[in-house]
Parts: structure tokens; C-alpha cells; sequence
């Protein structure tokens, strides 16, 4: 009569599965945690030198500024902004910058590239339009399919004057690069108000709908329309 096996005692291939599978759950949990850091810090830090790179190429290379003091760049770089903002504050500073700005806009193809820079870097910084700061939905690419986007201002000029109604501009970003994307003149009406934050939004489109905010309540402050007066009002404006 042969003897039984012992139950308590398990198969090395189920051991050795066991113990496989323990392994590659610590990695993929260390992977979540140091993988942002790492890239944070990774980024942090090519930023910081290319900037230091471009700083220190204006001296002597027997400096050394770039090897003996990193981060000089960019604290120099915050300077010099700092600077310029106070000097162009009086009336010598806004001199030359007038004076500078004629000589550019004098110029066939640099005149055009600089206005495209100052408006777009004006809008932004200044804060002159309401430049991503609302997050909305939009009914795109067809009716029934819906889509984050951002209003980026009121439309204006001869592209308001085509339409009998108020229009938006809309920017409809990519995924997972939202730094492309598509502009869309769109009736206010066909837009859904969102009161989720831009970086929310952007973090939604960047992760392709993995991360999505959970201490927003749906429709606090505002009263989203219904669905199909949505559809039937807006449905052809995009």
C-alpha cells in the first residue's frame, strides 16, 4: 500500500508560483511609487540645467558657474526677469521698448512671429482673457459623443460676425498630449460648464480617463440643461 501525500505540504511548482507572483507585485508597487518621483525629479532637474547650460555659455567658461554652482542660472534668470519687469515700469524702460518693438515690427517675417509670441504670452500671463479657466463639455466629434475642452475666449471680429448668436472659442485638446488639439467656434449654449479645476481636466486627458476627480459634485454652482435640449439646441453647432 502506497503512502498517501501529505496535503500540508505543497508542490514546489505551485511554491515557486506562488512566490512569483509576490515578486512581480512588489515590483509593479515600487514601480507606481518611484516612477513619478523619478520623472519629477528627472525633469526638475534637465529643466534647471538646460537653463543653467544657457546662462553660462553668457561667461567666461574659467567660471565654471554651471559645474561649481548649480541652480545659478536659474536664480540669475529671476533676476534678470525681475530686472527687466522694474526698468520697463519707468518711462527710459518703456522708451526702449517702444524703440525696440518699431524696429521688429518693421521687420517682413519677424514682425508677424513676434505679434503671434506677445499676444499669445500676453493672454496667458497677463491674464487679459479668460484663457483656460473653464473646463466644459462639448458635444464633438458627433452628436452622442462628448469631450473635454477649455473656453479660451469670446469670439470676435469677422468670425463673430458670420453668426447671429454668441460664440465661444473652444480648444479641444488631445489625449494623452494636450498640447495639440483642435480649435472649434461654438455656440455658448452648446457647451456643458464644468466645476472641476484646469488641472483636473488636463490630469483626465493626460491619463486617458484613468484619472478622474472624485471630490467634484456633480453640477455644484451650476445647473447643467438637460441632455436632449442639449442635443436638440446644440447638436449641429460644433
Amino acid at each position: 500500500m502506497s503512502p498517501q501525500p501529505d496535503p500540508a505540504v505543497s508542490r514546489p511548482d505551485e511554491s515557486s508560483a506562488g512566490l512569483v507572483a509576490r515578486l512581480r507585485a512588489n515590483f509593479l508597487a515600487g514601480l507606481l511609487v518611484a516612477a513619478p518621483i523619478s520623472l519629477t525629479v528627472y525633469i526638475v532637474w534637465a529643466v534647471i540645467s538646460f537653463i543653467d547650460t544657457q546662462v553660462s555659455s553668457l561667461f567666461p567658461p574659467s567660471w565654471g558657474l554651471s559645474h561649481y554652482l548649480p541652480g545659478f542660472g536659474v536664480l540669475l534668470a529671476l533676476v534678470g526677469l525681475t530686472a527687466v519687469g522694474a526698468l520697463t515700469a519707468n518711462i527710459a524702460g518703456r522708451l526702449v521698448l517702444a524703440v525696440s518693438e518699431s524696429l521688429l515690427g518693421r521687420m517682413p517675417v519677424i514682425r508677424s512671429i513676434y505679434a503671434a509670441i506677445k499676444q499669445v504670452v500676453h493672454t496667458v500671463l497677463a491674464q487679459k482673457a479668460e484663457a483656460f479657466r473653464e473646463v466644459v463639455l462639448l458635444e464633438y466629434p458627433r452628436p452622442g459623443l462628448w469631450t473635454l475642452a477649455f473656453i479660451t475666449g469670446t469670439t470676435n471680429g469677422e468670425v463673430r460676425a458670420c453668426f447671429d448668436e454668441e460664440m465661444v472659442n473652444v480648444f479641444v485638446p488631445t489625449t494623452p498630449n494636450p498640447t495639440s488639439g483642435f480649435l472649434l467656434f461654438v455656440p455658448r449654449r452648446s457647451v456643458r460648464l464644468l466645476s472641476i479645476s484646469v488641472e483636473d481636466a488636463l490630469k483626465m486627458v493626460v491619463s486617458t480617463g484613468i484619472l478622474t476627480p472624485d471630490d467634484v459634485v456633480a453640477g455644484a454652482g451650476t445647473t447643467p440643461p438637460p441632455l436632449a435640449a442639449a442635443i436638440d439646441g446644440g447638436g449641429g453647432g460644433a
